[in-house]
C-alpha cells in the first residue's frame, strides 16, 4: 500500500510539472471537452481528455504488467 500511494503522488507531482508542456500539445483542448463561458464564471470539464488520459495510462500499465 505505501509503494502504490508514493508511486500515485509521484505521479501526480510529474503531470503537475509537465502540464504546460501537455497544454502545447493539445491535451486539455480535445473536441468534445466542455467549456461554458457565462458573464461571470467559466465551466470547464475536459471529458474527452480524461477518456484519452484513461486509455492511454490503461495501455501502459497493461504493457508493464505482463513483463
Amino acid at each position: 500500500m505505501q509503494k502504490l500511494l508514493i508511486t500515485l503522488g509521484l505521479g501526480i507531482a510529474a503531470i503537475g510539472v509537465l502540464y504546460p508542456y501537455l497544454r502545447q500539445l493539445g491535451l486539455g483542448q480535445l473536441p468534445g471537452d466542455i467549456i461554458l463561458k457565462g458573464e461571470n464564471s467559466t465551466f470547464y470539464f475536459p471529458i474527452v481528455s480524461c477518456i484519452a488520459i484513461s486509455l492511454l495510462v490503461s495501455v501502459l500499465l497493461n504493457l508493464f504488467r505482463s513483463s
